[in-house]
């Protein structure tokens, strides 16, 4: 057989001009205009590859089987929550009366991820690592019907041995113990199979969560993860916020190399509220395994809900399972009502338009907002994307404090004015707000803003403030790499 090359060269680059052509049908379908741009012009430029490229990470959703379990559990979810608000001695915290200033937050959050605000919850914030571990492993060692464990990261190593430990004895004794973790956030590093394998000797129940699976019908876009961080504890006691369950060095070479470690924080959570955390992890379940944990729904605990504090709580999922970008419409509406003080801690800031906007318009109209991310990175395109913002920001009177290495602030939280703090496990860029799969938990309260405070002056005490003259003069060609890395973020 003889090839006409010459012909099948010309049918090459006439496909590769009607592609765009094509593909002006598909992408910008549902998609946010700087993201179908960028995407469009990838493919415009590099024809074949980018239509490859767009095939394999071009759908920012879950495939229609996710989406549909994601809804089945959210009716589910609903249906509880309505028959446990009928009860008289749940109403009060179930259906408590909203003030005037947080019914927006509150309609908003009910709209986007099914969990209405509760009232009569406890939170208590835990900024150090080593602690945090220490106080989840305290609580699985006195369970009694269920551990319910999630993260992205799942590492059996020295500092989470003790936890791993008490997961055993729970399941020795009789507890339900489940474990979820994220296939590609934690399959790198050391001892995974072993880990595997010795939780499946002891009894606990784990689950791969969005296993990349290339020919099957479960199929997703391999970068589409499970980013969420949740332990529940016989539906009365929970833990939320950005630490995985790993060392803090995350046993990274150049990490140990250069005494790198994370810093984080994690709200401790009883009451209420915490059966909407366990809701979230009775979703990931359900869509990993086909089973529902009705009985963990509302806790084998029973009864109804107990008080344990003031604090009227509000739990919010987001992801691609959802059709909005749930975190992203929050955040832009929190920082629009804030009236006099914004503080962001987040590690990874690459924000779209609207937000951008929201957060240069605060400080423009006088409030006093201010971002404390990180001086190091260790997301190599996000950490220079982000800096092409800074400038923006400083200019419109934003104050930006970059926390000194070898530390990196992997904290995510934010506080509005002095009354509603916002703390989980979600960044503050484009990949969060719509690729991976997060939770936020929100506080409608002054006395967790004041908790708050000394958490953010402890970051500020080892931050350099950045001096606008300063960071316009730094190099031409840094400037140019980091504004690269910013078109990089729209393809979503």
């Amino acid at each position: 057989m003889t090839w006409n090359w010459s012909a099948l060269v010309l049918l090459l680059t006439a496909i590769g001009y009607l592609l765009p052509v094509i593909m002006l049908f598909i992408v910008p379908n549902n998609r946010k205009p700087s993201s179908a741009t960028a995407w469009l012009l990838l493919i415009v430029l590099l024809p074949y590859l980018g239509l490859l490229i767009y095939l394999l990470i071009g759908s920012p959703k879950l495939p229609a089987l996710r989406r549909a379990q994601q809804h089945s559990a959210d009716t589910l979810i609903a249906t509880a929550v309505e028959e446990a608000r009928a009860r008289p001695d749940a109403r009060a915290l179930l259906d408590p009366p909203i003030t005037e200033r947080y019914t927006p937050f509150v309609a908003l959050n009910t709209h986007l991820g099914g969990f209405p605000a509760f009232a009569g919850n406890s939170i208590e914030l835990l900024p150090d690592y080593a602690g945090s571990l220490a106080r989840i492993t305290a609580e699985i060692d006195r369970a009694q019907h269920f551990v319910h464990v999630e993260y992205f990261i799942i590492a059996r190593d020295a500092a989470t041995e003790a936890c791993f430990v008490a997961m055993e004895a729970a399941a020795q004794r009789g507890v339900k113990v489940r474990v979820l973790l994220d296939q590609l956030g934690s399959s790198s590093y050391p001892h995974y199979k072993e880990m595997l394998a010795w939780m499946t000797a002891a009894g606990i129940e784990w689950h791969l969560m969005l296993p990349v699976k290339f020919f099957s019908s479960r199929f997703t876009r391999p970068d589409l993860r499970n980013h969420r961080k949740i332990v529940v504890v016989d539906g009365a006691v929970g833990f939320v916020g950005s630490q995985n369950l790993i060392d803090r060095t995350y046993h990274k070479k150049k990490n140990l190399r250069k005494g790198l470690y994370y810093t984080e924080l994690v709200a401790r959570v009883t009451g209420p509220v915490v059966r909407q955390l366990n809701a979230i992890f009775m979703t990931d379940w359900y869509s990993e395994t086909d089973v529902l944990l009705i009985d963990e729904l509302t806790a084998e605990t029973g009864g109804a809900p107990i008080a344990t504090g003031a604090v009227l709580c509000q739990a919010l999922p987001s992801g691609p399972g959802f059709p909005d970008d749930n975190n992203l419409k929050l955040y832009s509406q929190l920082i629009h009502a804030a009236n006099h003080t914004l503080t962001i801690a987040n590690p990874y800031f690459v924000p779209d338009d609207a937000l951008i906007t929201a957060i240069t318009t605060a400080a423009q109209r006088g409030v006093d907002v201010t971002l404390i991310s990180s001086e190091i990175g260790d997301q190599f395109l996000v950490y220079h994307a982000q800096r092409s913002y800074y400038e923006q920001l400083l200019r419109a009177g934003v104050k930006v404090y970059l926390y000194r290495s070898p530390i990196l602030l992997h904290s995510k939280h934010l506080s509005v004015d002095d009354d509603i703090a916002v703390i989980g496990s979600s960044n503050m860029d484009l990949r969060s707000f719509t690729l991976n799969l997060e939770v936020t938990l929100v506080c409608y309260d002054r006395e967790v803003v004041a908790a708050m405070q000394p958490v953010f002056a402890s970051y500020l005490a080892r931050a350099k403030a950045l001096n606008l003259a300063e960071w316009v003069a730094r190099p031409t060609m840094t400037k140019l790499f980091e504004n690269i890395s910013r078109l990089t973020a729209a393809l979503q």
